[in-house]
């Protein structure tokens, strides 16, 4: 396992937040910077990841800080995944909002980031019970 550290400020350069992104392929994000960049330094709560100075990993959040939660972004650089980056972000992001009823989040659809979320506690939108409840979203 690496040494990692947390923490909740969200002093980091522009670069190391492009670099990051790049090295898990999120082109959507990455194809233009500014707009990342901008939307990360405007969201209501960031937490990083480092090893030995390196960014190695984010989470981000959209909240009202009252009624609900948004992850918005999380992600960890390859060469750092399945070391508990992933888990260490999204513990600080929950317990940050332990006090909100709702956490939220979209991601892609694959088996191993359902049984991550499952883990930490999320229930996928389609398996809510005893009363369902409909999920909507829409990307532009």
């Amino acid at each position: 396992m690496s040494g990692f550290s947390i923490f909740t400020s969200s002093e980091f350069s522009d670069a190391e937040v492009l670099s990051l992104y790049e090295s898990v392929s999120w082109s959507a994000y990455t194809r233009d910077p500014e707009l990342l960049i901008r939307a990360i330094r405007s969201s209501s709560f960031v937490v990083t990841a480092r090893n030995d100075g390196e960014l190695i990993g984010i989470a981000r959040v959209v909240s009202d800080d009252a009624t609900i939660c948004f992850l918005q972004d999380i992600l960890v650089k390859p060469a750092f995944q399945k070391e508990g980056v992933g888990r260490a972000l999204l513990t600080h992001v929950l317990e940050r909002y332990q006090h909100v009823r709702q956490t939220v989040l979209i991601t892609d659809d694959e088996p191993g980031q359902r049984a991550f979320y499952e883990a930490m506690g999320f229930t996928e939108g389609s398996n809510f019970s005893p009363e369902p409840i409909r999920v909507f979203a829409q990307f532009r």
